[in-house]
């Protein structure tokens, strides 16, 4: 696939938006919604037109990309950086960005202010902010401050030392009623949409037949409204053994090593760069050169 220009006369250019309510309607219909992470321009204008419904520039940037142990020292301007180079490559696609850890725990004043920063200096579309009930009123201001706002609960990785590790959730019949009420109350605090990540097939099904807004699952089985990834455990990018959940699609690692190699070994040799991938004077210039050209010996014994 070629990534040609991005306002272009094509068909791609004629293609309706993705919006939250385009998502709502999905749900209704019965119709797949199809997501995946992407954290720069390039990445982004791929998944864009391979028709990826919703990208999330996911706060995993830090583990995928940075080469963080956890999510949790991803900043705002990292954020924002990344969600801002997303966005000059999508045209389609709903763009929801990750609002990172500290930057909506402290006050609702904080979150907004934050909030709106992806919105309106990054061109994100909607944040997507951790936690169930304790979050919902959060929700309803940043709902009522016009942020639309994808909501986040089961395994939530900003809570990764609260729950002792990346740990299933939902599995006491508890831990099933907390799920269930944390939906509904997003739900009524206005959230466009609810991921549910590493809990039981059974009880992702059950909140999906529930909810009137799509559920998007990751590690939540096939029951759901729609599905999301991160982009480089589909390709084998992480360097590390993948999650139950994650489906390889192509092994990149591979791909880029053999590249690589390829590319070291012809500079090695000197086949690379040959004639043929370089530059060339003028014909004129260069036989006028040539032509004054006198062998070495002869400037330094003076012969003539």
């Amino acid at each position: 696939m070629s990534l040609t220009p991005l306002r272009d006369s094509g068909a791609s250019a004629r293609v309706p938006a993705v919006t939250a309510q385009t998502l709502l309607e999905m749900k209704r219909c019965g119709h797949a919604i199809t997501s995946l992470t992407a954290y720069d321009y390039p990445t982004a204008r791929l998944v864009d037109q391979a028709g990826i419904d919703v990208i999330l520039v996911g706060d995993s940037v830090g583990m995928a990309v940075l080469g963080y142990d956890t999510t949790l020292p991803v900043t705002m301007d990292e954020m924002l950086h990344h969600t801002r180079a997303v966005a000059r490559g999508v045209q389609r696609a709903f763009l929801v960005a990750d609002m990172p850890f500290g930057s909506y725990q402290a006050s609702a004043e904080d979150a907004i202010r934050n909030a709106t920063r992806f919105i309106k200096e990054a061109s994100a579309h909607a944040v997507k902010i951790e936690g169930g009930q304790r979050r919902a009123e959060l929700v309803r201001r940043l709902t009522d401050a016009e942020i639309s706002v994808v909501s986040h609960i089961g395994l939530t990785p900003q809570s990764v030392h609260r729950m002792s590790g990346y740990r299933v959730q939902g599995r006491t019949s508890e831990a099933v009623d907390e799920l269930y009420a944390d939906a509904v109350a997003l739900e009524a605090a206005g959230a466009v949409a609810i991921v549910l990540e590493g809990i039981p097939r059974e009880v992702a099904g059950e909140i999906t037949a529930r909810a009137g807004i799509p559920t998007i699952g990751i590690g939540a089985g096939p029951d759901c409204d729609g599905q999301i990834l991160v982009f480089h455990d589909l390709f084998n990018l992480t360097f590390s053994p993948p999650a139950k959940f994650v489906r390889r699609y192509a092994d990149g690692a591979a791909f880029f090593a053999d590249a690589l190699e390829r590319y070291r070994d012809d500079v090695a040799s000197r086949t690379f760069p040959g004639d043929a991938e370089s530059y060339h004077l003028p014909r004129e210039l260069r036989e006028q050169r040539e032509a004054q050209e006198q062998p070495a010996d002869l400037h330094a014994t003076g012969k003539k």
